[in-house]
């Protein structure tokens, strides 16, 4: 009998492998060939869908891009990547029981007014914008904006179109990734909240791995360091490698690297107007 809840990956003889390809292969949502894997990697991709779908059947209902992220995340370790796995389905189930989290949840967060959508870089993954300075700590409010967190990562990772402006605010097809612009003018100790930080980071990195593309910090202050000391330790590796400290003197120049003007804010010398996340 299958022992759910602890992972525990035992070595599989060649019998047993072939065996987990063949049912990962007749699952409706695995065994196609992942665009951007090598034939190693769509092995794994296989024997880990085959995994965790024993331990926790509504595995069932994600594709193998979300398998390879998690794969990824964990350096292809079939072990490692399934444990984290489950523990993100778990927390889905409990942290968003009904699969999505409404705007009326987290309206005290949302009438902050700092979270943006934005066009999309060069490489075609949606920008979102942070105005960090319109954030203020308040007793209770923890709950509340690790749910406007979640709220904007599922906006910003899904897919939709605004024809009638021809503007893309969402994830394309074939991407991944997502980068964010950072905006921390007028930041201050009352906008410092180590906890809130801390929480998000936990967010990206355990249940969203992979998807962050590019960091980009603006207008950073100096006594921003002190807090920025608290929560590096915190970031993984892969992470710290996607943040970038934009010089204020060099900020368009820095942007439009990786940004189209087309595409870039207007109030950073673009010409593409923001759109609150929540309208998005």
């Amino acid at each position: 009998m299958e022992q759910r809840g602890e992972v525990s990956l035992k070595k599989k003889t060649e019998s047993e492998e072939t065996t987990a390809k063949e049912e990962a292969t007749t699952n409706k949502r695995g065994g196609e060939c992942v665009n951007g894997s090598s034939g190693a990697e769509q092995n794994k991709i296989l024997l880990m869908r085959a995994f965790v779908e024993k331990q926790d059947p509504s595995s069932k209902d994600v594709d193998d891009y979300m398998i390879r992220r998690f794969l990824r995340a964990r350096d292809l370790d079939i072990e490692k990547a399934s444990a984290m796995f489950l523990k993100y389905l778990k927390w889905k189930r409990t942290f968003i029981p009904t699969g999505c989290i409404s705007a009326s949840e987290i309206a005290t967060d949302l009438g902050q007014n700092k979270v943006f959508t934005q066009g999309s870089d060069k490489t075609g993954r949606p920008i979102m914008v942070m105005f960090s300075g319109r954030h203020f700590p308040r007793k209770g409010g923890l709950e509340e904006f690790k749910r406007s967190v979640v709220f904007s990562l599922e906006k910003v990772c899904s897919r939709k179109y605004m024809m009638s402006l021809n503007l893309m605010f969402r994830m394309p097809e074939g991407q991944e990734k997502f980068a964010v612009i950072c905006d921390m003018e007028g930041w201050g100790y009352a906008n410092s909240d180590v906890r809130a930080y801390l929480g998000a980071l936990t967010i990206l990195q355990d249940y969203y791995p992979e998807r962050l593309g590019k960091f980009f910090f603006l207008h950073v202050p100096y006594i921003f360091m002190a807090v920025w000391k608290v929560v590096y330790p915190f970031i993984d590796d892969n992470t710290k490698k996607k943040i970038v400290f934009v010089e204020n003197k060099k900020m368009k120049s820095t942007l439009l690297e990786d940004i189209d003007e087309s595409q870039l804010p207007e109030i950073y010398g673009g010409k593409l107007p923001s759109v609150p996340v929540q309208d998005s």
